[in-house]
């Protein structure tokens, strides 16, 4: 059985390995406009993590450390995604789970995301599988 890990994808080359991941979940990106949003995202605190089996990368987190009033400081999970051909096999919720721990050790007193209304199975994931409560809707506006 291959090995398993998860580990930061930090240079360029990694984030462009994990770009046929991340497309299943930001789609409307081409890989110039990911990479460019990888660069500034990661100067502002970003991060983006991988879960391996053997070489192959399936799944991938992005995240950042935040602080506000109402969840004082917490672990802001951006995007999270497993390959679809390995959904259902336990590594969404590996995933999630080496979130907390890394969120924990860096003294976040919460792991919190925002999830599109239209995703009724993530939702079942986050609630089911890996314990998380719905806790509000998120409202946007245009500006432009």
């Amino acid at each position: 059985m291959p090995e398993t890990t998860i580990r930061e994808l930090a240079s360029e080359t990694e984030w462009k390995s994990a770009f046929p991941v991340m497309r299943q979940l930001r789609d409307h990106l081409d890989r110039d406009a990911y990479l460019d949003y990888l660069e500034r995202m990661s100067a502002d605190g970003y991060r983006l993590f991988g879960r391996f089996v053997g070489d192959e990368l399936v799944a991938v987190a992005g995240v950042d450390i935040l602080t506000n009033m109402y969840y004082g400081r917490h672990l802001w999970v951006f995007d999270l995604v497993t390959d679809a051909d390995h959904r259902s096999e336990g590594y969404g919720e590996e995933l999630v789970e080496f979130l907390v721990e890394w969120a924990e050790d860096r003294g976040c007193e919460k792991v919190a995301l925002s999830s599109g209304l239209q995703r009724s199975d993530a939702h079942r994931f986050y609630e089911e599988s890996v314990e998380m409560e719905r806790a509000s809707y998120v409202f946007t506006r245009d500006v432009a």
